[in-house]
């Protein structure tokens, strides 16, 4: 099994930055990707970005530029470096280990961009 735990939502103003902590734990070894996703209210949850076991990165086009995936390895964390928020980033956002037995999702972290 794989655990995963988000950290680093709240509030913040538009135009600001916030990090995104993501630790995961346990069966880590059978993990193909790892993923931050989102759901803004009454919408789809959508993906954000996303970082597979060879490093490689993708993002939903809308958000290159603004957004950054990484990882450090030593602490089986993925960070979600976001700069340049605005309003319409508001929404939770999730953790998920793409494996081929399924995916595991985090609890989710709010994140609130004020105007």
């Amino acid at each position: 099994q794989v655990q995963l735990v988000e950290s680093g939502g709240g509030l913040v103003q538009a135009g600001g930055s916030l990090k995104l902590s993501c630790a995961a734990s346990g069966s880590i070894f059978s993990i193909n990707a790892m993923n931050w996703y989102r759901q803004a209210p009454g919408k789809q949850r959508e993906l954000v970005a996303g970082i597979t076991s060879g490093g490689g990165t993708y993002y939903a086009d809308s958000l290159k530029g603004r957004f950054t995936i990484s990882r450090d390895n030593a602490k089986n964390t993925v960070y979600l470096q976001m700069n340049s928020l605005k309003p319409e980033d508001t929404a939770v956002y999730y953790c998920n280990a793409d494996r081929v037995s399924g995916s595991v999702w985090g609890q989710g972290t709010l994140v609130t961009v004020s105007s």
